[in-house]
């Protein structure tokens, strides 16, 4: 038997960080929009400080969110941003441009890096390549299945992370679409936010009984899943297989719906590995889930058992 995979959840404030760990979770995913993309808050170096001083008391790591592609004129502030890192003393670093990569390498080599391609990290081989770079994990993409996941792991030679809860990004652009779409129509937002706060779907007229949350900030337009992964039936499989993390994304969700889904999902993992062989799913933890769960967003395995056609 393997090693209990990590549970992982990003927070979005020092408070929903102490929330987090206390219902279970063993590590957390914070940064800044300046760095990271789709987070659910900003976390400034000094919160960052203080987030890893509580974590570290608690055993529990805390990673920080680099996903962005950076350009020429960031890349200066990188190097002090993962030097303050360094000092704060985080755990891992996750990335998607190898521009961070090199930087950690060099100013910080002790600090782990997990490589994020968001849906392109498809395969275990280009996974492999990233690890002889100095990446010690690989955030796999949702759009893989629970064949091409559990196959995987025995030909990994780095950590994997999965996601088995929650939204997902189905689109993004650098431009602000909603911004110029609503220009267009005469009507300007005029200073206004379009930010997550602001609740805004996006519908398509062959579903119109599907919503996608859709969203601007500084790294522009993101859309969101009309649906929220859970595999916790499943989990089980995927704890067989040897995934070493799997994430809850708690975007766009309530901190009371999240600290019901990280102890269902800590529950399970426990009940697993207190005696694997005789393992039975118990239908109440999906049922506290269902509880909870808005109405007008169904619980769904993703891509979990759907053929992907490209």
């Amino acid at each position: 038997m393997g090693n209990k995979p990590e549970l992982l959840v990003p927070a979005g404030s020092l408070k929903e960080l102490e929330t987090y760990l206390a219902a279970g979770a063993d590590a957390v995913l914070i940064g800044e929009a300046k760095y990271g993309m789709r987070l659910p808050g900003d976390f400034a170096l000094t919160d960052i400080a203080e987030a890893v001083a509580y974590a570290h008391e608690r055993e529990a790591k805390v990673y920080v969110s680099i996903n962005k592609l950076l350009h020429n004129e960031q890349l200066e502030e990188l190097r002090h941003y993962v030097t303050e890192l360094s000092k704060a003393g985080i755990d891992g670093i996750q990335f998607g441009d190898p521009a961070v990569l090199q930087t950690v390498r060099e100013i910080a080599p002790q600090i782990s890096l997990h490589w994020n391609a968001e849906m392109t990290s498809t395969n275990y081989s280009t996974a492999n390549y990233w690890g002889t770079k100095g990446a010690s994990r690989v955030v796999l993409a949702r759009e893989l299945n629970m064949d091409e996941i559990t196959e995987m792991q025995p030909e990994l030679n780095i950590d994997s992370e999965v996601q088995v809860h929650g939204m997902t990004n189905i689109y993004h652009s650098k431009r602000r679409l909603v911004h110029s779409y609503m220009t267009h129509q005469g009507r300007p937002v005029d200073g206004g936010s379009l930010d997550k706060d602001r609740g805004l779907f996006l519908v398509e007229a062959e579903r119109p009984d599907e919503k996608f949350p859709i969203y601007e900030d500084e790294n522009g337009t993101h859309i969101m899943s009309s649906d929220d992964i859970c595999i916790l039936e499943d989990l089980h499989l995927l704890m067989a297989s040897g995934v070493d993390s799997f994430k809850i994304e708690t975007l766009f969700k309530p901190s009371a719906y999240n600290e019901t889904v990280i102890r269902i999902y800590r529950q399970a993992i426990d009940t697993y590995f207190q005696d694997p062989e005789n393992y039975e799913f118990d239908e109440e933890w999906m049922e506290s889930i269902r509880r909870v769960q808005d109405p007008e967003r169904e619980l769904s395995f993703g891509f979990f058992y759907k053929e992907q056609v490209y």
